[in-house]
């Protein structure tokens, strides 16, 4: 495994600065990982932004089809999709430039995570937004 991530004092800091995060794949279900995490950041303070294609809203904000189609500046791709579809995700992170891409705990895709820091793209894969959050209190 070849993905190099920030370091938890990187990481604390990125959090610190970040006001919105772009949750794909976030479901509605509250049981899901996903809706209990971006409840948490939301309820920390973070603006959550939805995007998925299958939902109307989620934590009672609207959702997006797609990254394209959110207005204003995202800090964070915040990722709940399985690791083969990263490829198709960071494409589209590319389109709306936003600030870092995460990939949820047991999600790596390495030849998307290269990709993106060549391109000078901060990347965070295999790790939890909610426990980093947590650990930088």
């Amino acid at each position: 495994m070849a993905i190099n991530n920030p370091s938890r004092e990187e990481i604390g800091a990125i959090l610190k600065k970040a006001k919105r995060i772009a949750v794909v794949g976030l479901s509605d279900n509250p049981s899901r990982t996903s809706y209990m995490v971006s409840e948490a950041m939301k309820n920390a303070g973070y603006e959550i932004i939805p995007v998925n294609p299958t939902v109307d809203e989620v934590l009672g904000v609207k959702a997006v089809k797609k990254l394209t189609d959110i207005e204003g500046h995202v800090d964070i791709v915040n990722v709940f999709r399985r690791s083969e579809y990263l490829p198709e995700v960071a494409e589209e992170f590319e389109k709306i430039d936003a600030d870092v891409f995460w990939a949820q705990l047991g999600l790596v895709h390495e030849e998307t995570f290269n990709q993106l820091k060549e391109k000078g793209y901060t990347v965070i894969m295999d790790r939890c937004i909610k426990v980093e959050h947590a650990m930088t209190k």
